[in-house]
């Protein structure tokens, strides 16, 4: 069953703290219908006792849509993930692959590659409380741990317990003498180790992630495991989401360019700010649009600058699309003179 369900993870933006929040997912999903998107990661605690209107919130437009939770407590777990699933949530995802202080010392995230029983556990209540797919985001291991014996029983027993689907962080995470930071690019990948745990697992969804840097890369992945996700490659570059529809599913993306994007974005930004938020809530997610383009450098400074003024409205990113078309403009006079 979990086999046929395998496609619905073929290309993913991951979860990332202070990035992938609601006004983030909207955009990306102008520009690709058919990537599946993630929440920032939520402790199980925030959600249950949290104001749900601000951390759960999201529109319909967002659809599919993953909620991930971080915890350990079999109870809270269970409580968070049938919250998210009530709210309408496409699937519950859980944390076992961030590495930082913080979230070590709440017991949860890549810490729990040590615990792989108690993570069963969390699996297990989930699939019992909820319909969604239940899925777990992890490392290839933690410190000492030997990736290969260490991976698979970890993974043997998720997958025992329900797990729909797994998501592999091509690297190990060190708790011990690294940063978070650093963990996100000292640890050397290991796609090779994620493509032997998909031949080895072949009916588990498995989804590789980690120095994944545009769509011609992922498809390369592709042809070993069932599904990509791309991290700090799409949020720094959003334009590359305009590609995966046609590249990955074969389907046209729903916007022709960045520019129509940009002008699909601008109704959405009127709804946002008359719910109380402020311009640059919505306008720091796309500063990356036009990277490498004419007029890229002239479109972040004057949105760095602009979005932020008290009372700044649509009519800021309407004045820095203009830059970029301006640059677009001069650019193709010199070529032809």
């Amino acid at each position: 069953m979990i086999a046929s369900h395998a496609r619905l993870w073929r290309f993913c933006v991951a979860p990332m703290m202070e990035r992938t929040d609601r006004h983030c997912r909207y955009f990306h999903r102008l520009l690709t219908k058919r990537t599946r998107l993630y929440t920032e990661m939520l402790t199980a605690g925030a959600v249950i006792h949290g104001d749900r209107a601000r951390l759960l919130g999201f529109d319909p437009f967002e659809h599919p849509v993953a909620l991930q939770l971080g915890g350990s407590d079999v109870r809270d777990v269970r409580e968070a993930a049938k919250i998210g699933a009530d709210l309408g949530y496409d699937e519950i995802n859980l944390n076992v692959g961030c590495p930082s202080d913080r979230v070590q010392s709440g017991r949860f995230g890549a810490c729990l590659m040590a615990e792989p029983e108690r993570v069963a556990d969390c699996v297990a209540t989930m699939k019992a409380a909820v319909t969604v797919p239940i899925t777990v985001k992890c490392r290839l291991g933690i410190d000492a741990q030997d990736t290969e014996e260490s991976l698979d029983r970890f993974v043997d027993r998720v997958v025992a317990a329900g797990a729909d689907a797994l998501i592999v962080h091509a690297r190990k995470a060190w708790l011990d003498g690294l940063s978070p930071r650093e963990n996100r690019d000292v640890p050397p990948l290991d796609h090779g180790r994620v493509y032997r745990l998909k031949a080895r697992l072949p009916k588990v969804p498995i989804v590789i992630n980690g120095g994944i840097a545009d769509i011609a890369d992922a498809a390369k992945h592709l042809e070993h495991v069932d599904g990509v996700m791309l991290g700090r490659a799409a949020y720094e570059r959003p334009d590359l989401l305009l590609a995966v529809d046609p590249e990955i599913f074969g389907e046209p993306a729903p916007a022709t360019d960045a520019r129509e994007a940009i002008e699909r974005l601008m109704p959405y930004i009127d709804r946002a700010l008359a719910s109380g938020a402020r311009l640059h809530d919505v306008t720091r997610h796309v500063l990356g649009l036009f990277n490498g383009r004419p007029g890229a450098r002239a479109f972040r400074r004057h949105l760095s600058t602009e979005a932020i003024r008290p009372g700044a409205d649509a009519a800021a990113l309407r004045d820095a699309l203009a830059k970029v078309l301006d640059a677009s403009i001069d650019t193709a006079r010199n070529a032809a003179a």
